[in-house]
């Protein structure tokens, strides 16, 4: 999933040190059963054990608390952690959970909170978890999981009310939205801006939601937000063709910098330019051209190389003539992105360059003392920490936030990797990013995000367990190893489904 780069969230409270936890280890499966199957179905023991907890101790509330066994409601209170496990759950065949996860899905009031309702997250976790909840269980392959079909379109029904209740958001005098809502009041936060990935990453979940119901307002909202992104002006907002700043001003629609990065603020405004397309190409090739000329930029003018591992790609940010080298877990989406796009657009040359974009977010990965990357790093030979500065010579890069919140970037680029190319490689490394979460972040009760990746164990656990757990680590890391499926990402033009930045999968508009 894409949010802000914001510093680790350390009001979630710092919780000692790393403790162990009896669990069953992959490698002991393994030998029991083929290796895929095995693999697969460590994953699936791995969800089972976080779902488990989460039921024990937090649900309905939107988040486990996995140190302390307490829960969160960071998410208005609607369970978040359910809905947000709810596709993967249907791919993984797991009927008491699907069960379970509509049971409460039909109890949801989406009109009441106490707390401030974000548009982006309630967008890419509730209403996408929904509708893609409705899509799966409309597969002839998952059917069977939902024997009551009015909860199947009870999906549809709480994803109409959750739109109706969001879509003042986009009442501005631009159509620009407001992000941070007061959904009893009907207002918002104030402010005069809204960034690029918070306004750029609505449209595949609004369109959907048109398309099913066949109304087609949430289309036409979503897409005039979208509109001032894929026509910037002013032209300073523009620094290189396709690449465009990180804020909009709400009142018209311009851009109020030329902040350009790939990192998180500004991440999956790009990664659904490409995926609009998948999902309609007649309707959306000019988000497709807009994509092209993005990636194209980016190779021309954000790739950057370590001096010490010059072998090594990653993405510079630039902002206003100068080049920040540093870059984000967050970022890792980009290798997955490029993938897509080039087996898509039949681009060898997107393709080859996504490449290199995963195996230099693998390499924050294997340089780590407990084989996970960190949440930021940078490689300016400037700015090297005294402390790290062997530790650089060795990784090419050093850390600036060692955290690691359960994030799925890294993995979900190896997926695409797998998918398209075929080779076994980033399978193992799928498996290898999974098996260091598996026993650096495992509880007794569900998965906690760790203080610092390069100390033996992690460092400290933070108590709490983030819904995208469900939704995206504990998907891709099961779908690699899965047999094929329609949802699968499959090569060229193929796809049946595409999947939005929190990893639920939409079935695209043309099958």
């Amino acid at each position: 999933m894409r949010i802000s780069s914001l510093s680790f969230p350390l009001v979630l409270g710092l919780v000692g040190s790393s403790a162990a936890y009896p669990h069953p280890e992959p490698e002991v499966i393994l030998r029991r059963e083929s290796d895929n199957q095995a693999k697969a179905n460590a994953v699936k023991e791995a969800f089972q054990h976080a779902w488990n907890g989460y039921v024990e101790h937090a649900f309905p509330h939107d988040e486990l608390h996995p140190v302390s066994n307490g829960f969160g409601d960071s998410r208005n209170g609607w369970g978040a952690s359910a809905v947000d496990a709810l596709s993967t759950a249907i791919i993984m065949g797991n009927k008491d959970a699907v069960q379970k996860i509509l049971d409460h899905i039909e109890t949801i009031d989406f009109s009441k909170t106490e707390d401030e309702v974000s548009l982006f997250e309630t967008t890419i976790r509730y209403l996408a978890g929904m509708l893609s909840g409705y899509d799966l269980l409309k597969d002839p392959a998952t059917k069977s999981l939902a024997p009551k079909s009015t909860q199947v379109d009870a999906l549809l029904t709480q994803s109409k009310k959750l739109g109706d209740v969001l879509k003042f958001a986009f009442d501005t005098p631009s159509g620009v939205p407001y992000n941070n809502l007061n959904i009893t009041s009907k207002g918002n936060d104030g402010s005069r801006t809204n960034g690029l990935a918070v306004t750029g990453t609505l449209v595949l979940e609004w369109t959907r939601l048109s398309d099913l119901t066949g109304d087609d307002e949430y289309a036409k909202i979503s897409q005039k937000a979208q509109s001032y992104l894929l026509n910037p002006q002013p032209s300073s907002g523009e620094p290189f063709p396709g690449l465009v700043g990180s804020s909009i001003n709400i009142s018209n629609g311009h851009f109020t910098d030329g902040a350009v990065s790939w990192n998180g603020g500004d991440d999956s405004f790009y990664e659904y330019l490409i995926k609009m397309y998948v999902y309609d190409p007649k309707r959306f090739a000019s988000y497709k051209d807009r994509w092209v000329l993005a990636a194209e930029s980016t190779i021309k003018h954000l790739q950057s190389h370590p001096a010490s591992r010059p072998e090594v790609t990653w993405l510079a940010s630039y902002y206003n003539g100068q080049y920040d080298l540093s870059s984000q877990h967050l970022t890792c989406f980009d290798g997955g992105s490029f993938i897509l796009g080039g087996t898509v657009l039949d681009r060898p040359d997107f393709i080859d360059f996504g490449l290199k974009l995963v195996d230099g977010c693998e390499a924050t990965y294997n340089q780590t003392l407990t084989g996970i990357g960190p949440e930021s790093w940078g490689w300016d030979p400037k700015k090297v920490p005294s402390d790290q500065k062997e530790f650089y010579e060795k990784a090419g890069f050093y850390i600036t936030n060692g955290a690691y919140d359960l994030r799925p970037e890294v993995i979900e680029s190896f997926y695409y990797a797998y998918r398209v190319t075929g080779n076994e490689i980033y399978r193992d490394w799928v498996w290898n990013s999974f098996k260091a979460i598996n026993s650096t972040c495992r509880t007794g009760s569900g998965f906690a995000a760790v203080s610092n990746v390069n100390t033996a164990g992690g460092g400290s656990k933070y108590d709490n367990e983030e819904s995208f757990l469900f939704a995206e680590v504990m998907k891709y890391a099961y779908l690699v190893h899965a047999e094929d499926a329609p949802w699968q990402v499959q090569k060229g033009q193929k796809n049946a489904y595409v999947f939005n930045t929190e990893a639920h999968p939409m079935r695209v508009s043309h099958t």
